[in-house]
């Protein structure tokens, strides 16, 4: 079993950057592809940006050029560092994580944390 943790959300301006962590544990386990997903209020929960193992990205349209999503192997965390934020961008984000084989089925998932852009 995985546990995932994020941090990093917070209150900010438009066009500010805001960086978001999310740290594995849990014992015997392996990182298959990790991902960022969001969920507005009132809207269905997307996935944002995901990375394979091997270091492979998709992004959705909307954050492409704006987000970049990164992860460390020895320290089980990926990143996603978003940019020139706009009001669209408020939601609560949800780190994810599947086992290695599995693409993008995730089967982890973080508890959320907030990121709210101000205009």
């Amino acid at each position: 079993q995985v546990q995932l943790v994020e941090s990093g959300g917070g209150l900010v301006q438009a066009e500010e950057s805001l960086t978001l962590s999310c740290a594995a544990s849990g014992s015997g386990f392996s990182l298959g592809a990790m991902g960022w997903y969001r969920q507005a209020p009132g809207k269905q929960r997307e996935l944002v940006a995901a990375i394979t193992s091997g270091g492979n990205t998709d992004y959705k349209d909307s954050v492409k050029g704006r987000f970049t999503i990164s992860r460390d192997n020895v320290k089980n965390t990926v990143y996603l560092q978003m940019n020139s934020l706009t009001p669209e961008d408020t939601a609560v984000y949800y780190c994810a994580a599947t086992t290695p084989g599995s693409d993008y089925d995730f089967t982890s998932w973080g508890q959320g944390t907030q990121v709210t852009v101000s205009s």
